[in-house]
């Protein structure tokens, strides 16, 4: 298999995981808020000496409630050891219903590391369809790319 046909298969696989293929009877989760953390590679490593290759990184939220908005209250970058790097929000963001919004890493910032993450909280007013949180990672060097997308986890419910 060349090289061109690996990243097309890979790119296929990731979009059937990020559209669902394969969850047709996937559960309808509700909440009224949570805490998540997402995974984000600000490089991988290649080859036998384990070069590192930068990424370019992308949070995206997506609000897939069809009538409430939610309210985005922290979006903070950590790095391999835990450390905030970045906040991204100076205040309380709202994304209306099917609305989305995303946040960006250029591929030459390594600051958080080979374990870097997001934390993101959100709320909402009355329990609502869960939003998809993930980063989504990119990067080209030498005719030769790599993208993978890394969903997010939830490591804490709002309280009710």
């Amino acid at each position: 298999m060349t090289a061109r046909g690996w990243l097309v298969g890979m790119i296929v696989a990731a979009a059937a995981a990020v559209c669902g293929v394969g969850n047709a009877g996937a559960e309808v989760r509700l909440a009224k808020g949570q805490t998540l953390y997402v995974p984000v590679y600000s490089h991988v490593y290649t080859g036998d000496r384990a070069l590192p290759f930068n990424l370019a990184a992308t949070l995206g939220f997506r609000n897939i409630d069809p009538a409430s908005p939610i309210t985005v209250t922290r979006v903070d970058y950590h790095d391999s050891n835990g450390r905030l790097v970045k906040r991204f929000l100076a205040g309380p963001l709202t994304i209306p219903p099917q609305g989305s919004t995303s946040f960006y890493l250029k591929e030459r910032d390594t600051s958080g590391g080979f374990g870097a993450h997001f934390i993101v909280a959100w709320e909402s007013a009355r329990e609502i369809n869960e939003p998809i949180v993930e980063s989504v990672m990119i990067g080209a060097r030498s005719g030769q790319g790599i993208s993978f997308v890394s969903p997010a986890r939830e490591i804490r419910p709002q309280a009710k």
